[in-house]
Order: structure tokens, then sequence, then C-alpha cells
């Protein structure tokens, strides 16, 4: 398999089915909406490869927002640990597990995760309504790290370190995972088209 060039980082969304959404909204539009904006976010990054992870049952919606040279993994499972260890196959040495549920994130705050790298084997952003915002790595991910996904926590991450500089904890943002997450939501951010056509009176 071909390293991919130029990039050493690749930040991947897991396009998971959202574990909330908002009353009177249909599940599949609210699910797609949220897809094709953390895809439009993913394309304002600067100096990492962009991609989405995905079962094989959701191929069909990642097919549907991608652009056409970007990356999607198919795997069995959406954890962290699966989809670092995909990266690593592909050759990257960094790289960032980002909630697909923050629609209205700042892409300042997915450099912000993967910055410590320099320093540290992981990073940890809380999502501000629970689990996990996102989770940065040095490639191959360090064996002390738990099998994880996005609905964990950043204690969790800690507290299985060795020591507590191993985990650098950085900025978190708030997901849509439930009421408190749709009352923090800033329409004067740009971007988010697709969810904020979902939300606004017809």
């Amino acid at each position: 398999m071909t390293s991919p060039s130029p990039s050493r980082r690749t930040v991947v969304v897991p396009l998971s089915p959202p574990s909330w959404t908002p009353p009177g909204v249909d599940p599949a539009n609210w699910r797609r909406a949220l897809a094709e904006d953390v895809v439009d976010l993913l394309a304002t990054l600067a100096e990492v490869e962009p991609a989405v992870a995905v079962t094989a049952e959701d191929r069909g919606l990642a097919d549907s927002v991608v652009w056409p040279t970007m990356r999607v993994y198919e795997l069995p499972v959406l954890t962290a640990n699966a989809i670092f260890k995909a990266a690593g196959a592909d050759g990257y040495e960094q790289a960032a597990v980002v909630a697909p549920d923050a629609p209205d994130l700042p892409a300042m705050l997915i450099g912000k995760l993967l910055r410590p790298l320099s320093s540290r084997p992981l990073a940890v952003a809380p999502g501000a309504t629970g689990g996990l915002l996102g989770l940065a790595a040095r490639l191959p991910v360090p064996g002390w790290l738990p099998e994880i996904d996005l609905a964990g926590e950043a204690a969790a991450v800690r507290a299985a370190a060795p020591g507590p500089g191993d985990v650098s904890i950085v900025p978190g943002w708030h997901r849509l995972s439930g009421p408190d997450g749709l009352a923090r939501l800033d329409p004067e951010l740009e971007g988010w088209e697709a969810t904020r056509a979902l939300l606004s009176p017809a």
C-alpha cells in the first residue's frame, strides 16, 4: 500500500449513527446533514489528509457525502483504536479521530488536538456535553491505550497512561448528543449549513 504524501497526518471522522435526534426531525435526514457538515469542515483543514470511517452497511452514506479523492475507511467497528490501526497501515505517523456530531466545530480546535503530538503520544479533547470530542495519537498507538470510542471519557484515557504527562487534555467543544448541545449551537459561526437548514423553521 502506498504511503500518503505529502501529509503525515490524517483526521478521520467516524460516520456512526447519532445518539440523539431533535424532536420532529427525520433521523435519516439528521444523520446525513451531520455527515455533510463534517465533510465540509474537513475540507477546510490544512496540512492533514481528511478521511471518514464507516461500517460496510453505511458505505453508501459515505460515498454520497465525500468528494471523489477523499479516503473512506470501511471497518468492522468504529472504535478509535480500529481507526488508528487503519491509519497506521496507510503510513500515517499521526491521526486524530473527531466526533461526527459537532457540525459547528471551529477548525482551529482540531489543530489544537494535533499540536501536542510533537511532544506527547496522545491528546484528548473532551465533549462539553459528554463523551469525547476527539482523540489524537502518534502511530502506532501506545500499548496502554484501552479500547475506546468517542462515547468514552478523557479521565479514562488519562488513568490508563503510565504517567500524567503522556496525555494532553486540550480544549473541547459541544456535541449534538442531546438538547443541551442543541442549545449551544452558535448561529453566528460559519458553516454547518445542512444542520442549520434542518433546524430552521419552514
